[in-house]
């Protein structure tokens, strides 16, 4: 065997990853839980605040980098339980104690 040379012994083996697949099957604690703000499972933990909405922060988390993020919370998405009855009363004129009168039948 004049002119071989063994891969074995020139060429060292890698040690056995321990970042990749087989340290994957050993995660099995959760970092993020429910947040009670917005609902996602985006409160970490540990941080005590929200990757989705930013709480406890005063304001809502968004930013201009995504738009179409800003869109799906945006007000009018939602229910908006008190502001559709505020448009209400100003399409009227705020008017309050007042009692509609009566319409003669024709």
């Amino acid at each position: 065997m004049d002119g071989w040379i063994s891969l074995e012994t020139t060429i060292p083996k890698r040690p056995t990853s321990t970042k990749g697949t087989s340290s994957f099957g050993k995660r099995h604690t959760k970092s993020h839980t429910l947040c009670r703000r917005c609902g996602d499972r985006s409160y970490h933990k540990q941080k005590k605040t929200c990757a989705q909405c930013g709480y406890p922060a005063a304001k809502i988390r968004s930013f201009n980098w995504s738009e179409k993020g800003k869109r799906r919370k945006t007000t009018g998405t939602g229910r908006m339980r008190y502001l559709k009855v505020v448009h209400r009363r100003f399409k009227n004129g705020f008017r309050e104690g007042t009692q509609a009168k009566k319409q003669e039948s024709s």
